[in-house]
């Protein structure tokens, strides 16, 4: 399940490599934030591997009940490799990934039983060495505030993991802070806190 700020995500690509009978199964996994991302991604395998017989991958867009999923046996016989992969995609617990299972025929029919625990054994081999981290659903917070109480600002902001993006000197201090989308409410309440009301603060999710 995912934490409260964010959900599991691959921190960087991975690769595992497993030998089934004469047949070589290489499988790639990588952080695909959009659908875009994961197409570049199978594309990137496929180009670093022209001569494999196939190039098979199942991927989740989002996270939980708001995930979009896409898979391909790519050319294997249907339900023999994008569904197990996909499968064990969706048991990683991990959003936005894409895995993709390259083959390199060894001569040798596995059959349709085989190829499901092939292509479902080899994203379970590059899944567990996939590195991980947070996701954090962050947003931007608008503020203007006197000069008086801009370093309180600062430190409110500080205490609530906000960054500071930008600041405009002008009859006032406009800042422009990204902060967890969990802490926004409880920062615009210490910043008007902080300065007795003083300072304006208007929050927007960012994408």
């Amino acid at each position: 399940m995912a934490a409260a700020e964010g959900y599991p995500i691959p921190a960087e690509a991975a690769r595992a490599e497993i030998m089934v009978i004469n047949s070589r199964f290489i499988g790639s996994a990588t952080y695909t934030p959009t659908i875009d991302a994961a197409k570049d991604f199978i594309n990137q395998v496929r180009a670093e591997f022209p001569d494999a017989t196939h190039h098979a991958y199942a991927y989740l867009v989002g996270y939980g009940a708001s995930v979009i999923a896409g898979m391909s046996d790519a050319g294997e016989p249907p339900g023999t490799a994008g569904r197990p992969m996909l499968a064990v995609v969706r048991g990683s617990g991990l959003g936005d990934v894409t895995a993709v299972v390259t083959r390199y025929f060894g001569g040798t029919l596995l059959g349709t039983g085989g190829l499901v625990r092939a292509y479902g054994d080899a994203v379970k081999a590059v899944v567990e060495v996939l590195p991980r981290t947070l996701r954090i659903e962050r947003g931007s917070l608008l503020i203007r505030v006197g000069y008086a109480d801009y370093a309180l600002a600062r430190k409110t902001l500080e205490t609530h993991q906000a960054n500071i993006d930008t600041e405009d000197f002008a009859a006032d201090v406009m800042l422009i802070a990204t902060l967890p989308v969990s802490q926004i409410g409880a920062c615009i309440a210490a910043l008007s806190d902080a300065t007795a009301g003083r300072a304006e603060a208007v929050s927007e999710k960012t994408p």
